[in-house]
This record gives structure tokens, sequence and C-alpha cells, in this order.
């Protein structure tokens, strides 16, 4: 630590790292201190050159004499103050909350000495009133919700009031509660009372205070925002917003709340000094700074990593298809390599890259190193599509056990491999994804013929459900697809221990349920994070007859003709 003059205040400065290696900047925001950047300096600091300061007002620097010393323009004068102290022509500048308020302003201010910037947490004030000014009333609104302490601190004596009584402990709260965060030494920090009195005059002097809008606030510095998805502060209209301001930007982000440097600390410090590396050493980006890159004309799955099995035939080669016209790199995995290779082919001709991967889903090692293997190779995948299944007909006392064994293994098995093992990944990356499972009607709907199948699918529904309620806090949605009656070689792969192969076959075909209209299904599904999606009319029939009379769909199972394939064919 030492101390640097800045006009009319001191400000406490601390270094760590080699300054001979490139610099990173760190500016906190309100109410804390230089201390809440404490376990991602730490982690950069190894490859880094990592300088925080405490802005005025706040932990160990001095106050400013009045609320005027608070403007915006005082701040950005200080940072480049602490540029001239560390002796530094450029630092990639990393902003947090009004440290990233600052931020935009050093970038419009003086881009020439900011290599790269990135902004966790909000906007400038400038590209922030634009939007407030320009954008439809219903997301002015969201966003005026969120900041309705804005307005709430301009009482005066309210927010010292507040500072002296309840904010503190409500602060600690809300850390504890909503971001799993729990305080520890600097952070909150010991002059956190006056740490918030003080910065009031943050939102006094520069909120409300009659600025002078600038007309076209753009930045041309590389810039990479960090969205932290549960941000209760910042809404994602506000930050999408803010793309026509940057030529150059990369969006990411994260599944965190507003201090996502305490909660996710690894993450963001990996996404810093990747950006960091590629803006200062042209170091070749990652499938995921390269998904980041904002560009029009992008396609909606461009640079997503999609792995599919089952993919050689069916639905699984349709989604992986219509996964690769939309701009994703695909994984065909099969247990039938050849098929896979052809799905591969035949995507690589028409659409993009593709892979061809030979796995059979029910055998545990074969997963494992499966999966493995696509991350050594690819990376972590954005999407896993398990689609892989069989299908045993006949009665439950036709059944033998190796039928059991077979369709759960594949079936149930399977998909729970293929759910461990990626969303592992996924979670370790802490950037997100999503997980397909495909099921079927027969998850909901019971069946003569069909026990083994049925019985499987109704599991991978419910496994569907809760994972989907565990991984939601890790940013991973997960949907379980249930199709009706749909025109695949299915029947044709399937065992029969009762009625009539052709028959079956001819009724799937007669039914003409295209595979492709499952995968548009899956595509919709993962890019609205949709729970549960009942596919084509019997489909959606026999999802709304469950959870409306699951009696009915029982007495009709009792009644119904015993031959699936009969049955289908009077659709």
């Amino acid at each position: 630590m030492r101390f640097i003059e800045a006009g009319s205040v001191r400000l406490a400065l601390r270094e760590q790292g080699d300054p001979a290696d490139p610099t990173l900047l760190l500016i906190h925001g309100y109410p804390d201190t230089h201390r809440v950047w404490d376990e991602v300096a730490d982690l950069l600091a190894a490859d880094f050159h990592v300088v925080r300061y405490d802005v005025r007002g706040a932990g160990a620097s001095s106050t400013p004499r009045d609320a005027g010393g608070y403007a915006l323009g005082r701040l950005v004068d200080d940072l480049a103050e602490v540029l001239d102290a560390i002796g530094k022509d450029t630092v990639h500048l990393v902003g947090h909350d009004w440290g990233s308020i600052q931020g935009w302003e050093a970038a419009r201010r003086f881009p020439e000495r900011l290599a790269s910037f990135t902004s966790l947490g909000g906007p400038g004030l400038d590209q922030g009133s634009h939007f407030m000014r320009n954008a439809a009333k219903r997301e002015v609104a969201g966003q005026a919700v969120r900041s309705w302490y804005m307005a709430a601190f301009q009482a005066p004596g309210a927010g010292e009031l507040a500072w002296r009584t309840v904010a503190p402990r409500t602060l600690a709260r809300t850390m504890r509660l909503s971001e799993g965060i729990e305080p520890r030494d600097g952070h909150p920090a010991d002059t956190l009372v006056q740490d918030g009195t003080n910065g009031l005059n943050l939102y006094r002097a520069n909120m409300f205070a009659g600025r002078d809008l600038v007309p076209e606030p753009y930045v041309d510095v590389p810039l990479q925002l960090i969205e932290a998805r549960k941000d209760i502060f910042v809404s994602p209209k506000l930050l999408a917003s803010l793309h026509r301001w940057v030529p150059r930007m990369w969006h990411r982000t994260i599944p965190a709340g507003h201090w996502a440097q305490r909660s996710h600390p690894a993450t963001v410090a990996r996404m810093i000094a990747e950006f960091a590396r590629h803006v200062e050493h042209g170091a070749e980006p990652s499938r995921e700074l390269r998904r980041a890159r904002v560009a029009e004309g992008r396609k909606a799955f461009d640079q997503r990593l999609v792995v599919v099995t089952g993919a050689g035939s069916g639905i699984g080669r349709a989604t992986a298809r219509a996964f690769a016209a939309h701009g994703a790199e695909v994984v065909c995995a099969d247990l039938d390599l050849d098929a896979a290779r052809r799905a591969a082919e035949d995507i690589g001709r028409l659409y993009g890259t593709a892979h061809a991967r030979q796995v059979d889903v029910s055998d545990t090692g074969a997963m494992e190193r499966f999966a493995s293997a696509v991350q050594d190779d690819l990376g972590t995948p954005d999407i896993v599509v398990n689609n892989a299944g069989i299908a045993v007909t006949g009665p439950f006392l036709d059944h033998e056990l190796t039928d059991w064994e077979r369709t759960i293994g594949v079936n149930l098995w399977g998909v729970v491999h293929g759910c461990r093992l990626f969303a592992r990944q996924m979670v370790e990356r802490g950037e997100g994804g999503h997980i397909v499972n495909i099921a079927s009607l027969a998850a909901f709907v019971p069946s003569r013929v069909l026990p083994a199948y049925s019985t499987s699918k109704a599991a991978v529904k419910m496994l569907s459900d809760c994972l989907r309620a565990e991984l939601a806090g890790r940013g991973i949605g997960v949907s379980v697809i249930c199709p009706g009656f749909v025109s695949t070689p299915i029947a044709g792969n399937a065992t029969y221990r009762g009625g009539d192969r052709a028959l079956t076959e001819q009724a799937l075909q007669r039914r003409g349920y295209a595979p492709e209209r499952v995968a548009a299904h899956i595509l919709r599904a993962v890019h609205r994070n949709t729970a549960v999606v009942p596919v084509n009319a019997e489909g959606r029939i026999g999802y709304a007859l469950s959870r409306l009379s699951p009696g009915l769909l029982r007495g009709l199972a009792r009644i119904a003709d015993s031959d699936l394939g009969r049955l289908a064919g009077k659709d």
C-alpha cells in the first residue's frame, strides 16, 4: 500500500505482481473498497501487474470537502492520476458498479490510455441516460424499479440515517441470502458505515444533477461486458442496449449476482485474464470468448458446441443438422460409427463443422472417456442433447430381464451419464449451458405394450425436473422433450415381444410427423429455456390429460388395443 495525491484528496493504492507484466487496474463500486477484489486479484497476480485503489471517500482514501468533489469528472481525473503514479502508458481497466461507470467515462475521454476495458455490473451514465430516454416504456419502468435507491438517496438525511441503523445488516443479509457470500476480512470493510454515508454523494452529485448528455457516447476501446444474470440492480435490457455504442464489444454472462467477483472469483478472474491476453498478445480466443463477440448477422447458435447422442438417425440426426444450420459446431455421437460419420459429413457439406464419435451411452466407462475427449479436444459443450434411445414392445410378462436391462441402460442410464458428466463440466466452466433430455409421450401416458420404455422415459422426465431445479442457480437450463408418434427408424430397430413390426413401422410412417419438426421444438426450448415440451397433437393432449385427469389415462390404457402399431395407425 502507498498513497498518492489526486487534487484535494489522497488515494490509497495497492499493487501486486510483477510491474513488468501487463497491468490490470481494478476499480471497485459502492459501498465497497479495493478489498472487494481480493480473491480475483490474488488469482491474477501470478501473470499480471494488478493495481487497485480506494476511490475518494472510501476505505483508506481521504474524503472530499463537499458533494461536488464526487462528480464523475473528478473521479475520472483520479483514475488518470493513478495511471501516472504507476508509470503506465496503457492498462487493462476493470470496473465494477461505480467503478464501471468511471471506466465508461475514462474510455470515452482518454481511450489511448486503455488497452481494454472490462465492465462488470453496469453502463456509463451517458449510455444509461440514452436508454432511459429512448427505450420502450416497459423496459424503462423495469430498470427504474431496480434503481429505486437512486431517488431515495436524494432525500437529505434519509440515506445517512439508514447507514447508521439498518443498512449494514441489510447489506450483509442480502449478500448471504441472495448470493451465498459470507462476510470476510476486508469485505464488507470496517469503514462500511462511513463509506456508505460518503458514497451517497456519488448519487447526489451525478444523478438528476442536470449533466449535459453526450449525444453519441461511443467508446472506441475493446470492451468486455460481463453480465451478472442475477444482478438485482441492472436489467438485461439496459445491458443489451450498450451494444450500439461499442464497435469492438464482447458480451459474456455469468450466473451470479451483483458481487460476482466475490461469489465466482475464479470465473471472473479467468474472463478478465483471457480478454486481456487476447487484446495484449493476440492470443487465440477460447470458444467462449469467440462466442461473446458482438457482431451483426450472427446466427442464433454461432460458436456454440453441441453434443447430440443418437445422432446417426431420426431425431438425433435432425437435431444435429438443425443446430449446425444455426451456426453451431456439433458432435454427432452414436453407437453406429458409420451412421455418425454420415451425419457429420452431411453437416460438413451443408453447414459447417461436425465431428463423429462412437459411444455406447449405457457404458459408464465409455461415456466418461467420451466426455473427457470432447472437453480435451473441443472444449466444454454449451448444449448437450441426450437423445439415444431404444424400444421394446409387448406385455410386461413377455419382457425378458435383458429387455429391461438394455432399455434402462440406454434410455435412463445414458441420460444420467450425459447429464452427470457434461453438467459437471458446465458448472466448472462457470458460464452456464443447457441440457436437453429426450423423453416421450410415454413418460406420462401409461401403455400395456411399452412397460420398460415408458418406465425409462418417465424416469427421464423426473430426472430432468430435478436437475432443472438444482442447476438453475448455475445458469444451466434443463429441458425435457416429450414427442408423440414420430416417423423415425425406432420402430424398425425395436425388439418385439408382441405386436407386428411391419404394421408398427407402417403406422409411424403414415403418422407423417418428421423428426425435423421435433428438432425445431428442441432449438426453441433451448432458446427459451422451456422446462417441458410436449410435441405434436398426441403429445400435447396426453400431457394435458396427465395433469387434468390421470385416472382417465389409466382407464384408456386398460382398454387400449394391445398392438401399438394398430393404435398408432388409427391416429
